[in-house]
């Protein structure tokens, strides 16, 4: 038995209809964005193998409007791209869509790693790859819920409101929109206030145990959540990093 046949059902819930049974959850949706038709005719072909329903496009126009009608649960998204370029197609779509997005890129340069997290991707993978590396970077994020059943209220640092019910982050009585990944790296930290959570404990935890990333994608998650709460690495009223470590959510001042 496959070990992620649970996958649609950990996406969406099964809801009773009117006679009272529960219709089968549907497939996770993976939209590929690439306009190299080899590449993407390999992408979708892992994608279907695995069950999941695929969609390819070939420029980023098309992406934003695919997002829109497809209503993908990921996105597979090439840098570069005609039309619109990856990093606009997904501050695009960060504007109306919680689709988790993994950026594919030829170019090695830290640069545009950063630049792909920074609009709000989730994951980063640089051409060439392997399809079954690709493939379980899928499925990590996609073991990640869309919204928490625990209850969490934050006992963190005054001005903070995280609320994992709602999925909601308020900092001095203000919203803050963050992607599902940064939300979850957040919620981690809020977990354990005053505790120091190592960079690999934070993968653990908000990616699935996956081994493959590097230090660098928490680190510029850390940073993008810093960014929209109005914290200072500097001078943190939220965060505080433990060099050589990771990082730890402030405690409330007693």
């Amino acid at each position: 038995m496959r070990e992620d046949t649970d996958l649609a059902s950990t996406i969406h819930h099964n809801q009773p209809d009117d006679t009272g049974t529960h219709p089968p959850a549907r497939a996770p949706r993976i939209l590929v964005v690439d306009d190299e038709p080899p590449i993407a005719d390999l992408v979708a072909g892992y994608v279907s193998r695995e069950g999941w329903e695929a969609r390819v496009v070939a420029d980023g126009i098309a992406a934003v409007s695919a997002v829109r009608d497809f209503e993908p649960d990921v996105v597979v998204l090439d840098l570069m791209l005609p039309g619109l370029d990856g990093i606009e197609v997904c501050r695009q779509l960060r504007g109306f869509s919680d689709a988790y997005v993994l950026m594919l890129t030829a170019r090695s340069e830290e640069v545009d790693r950063v630049a792909g997290l920074t609009v709000g991707a989730d994951d980063y993978l640089a051409k060439p790859f392997s399809p079954r590396e690709l493939v379980a970077r899928i499925k990590a994020l996609l073991r990640r819920p869309r919204s928490s059943t625990a209850h969490l209220r934050s006992t963190g640092p005054p001005g903070l409101a995280v609320d994992e019910d709602r999925r909601s982050v308020r900092v001095d009585g203000r919203d803050v929109e963050l992607t599902a990944i940064e939300f979850a790296v957040l919620a981690a930290l809020t977990r354990q206030p005053g505790i120091v959570l190592s960079r690999a404990r934070l993968f653990r935890e908000v990616w699935g145990g996956v081994n493959f990333a590097d230090d660098h994608l928490v680190d510029v998650h850390i940073g993008n959540i810093r960014r929209k709460l109005g914290d200072n690495a500097a001078d943190p009223r939220f965060i505080d990093t433990v060099r050589g470590v990771g990082y730890r959510l402030r405690e409330a001042r007693p």
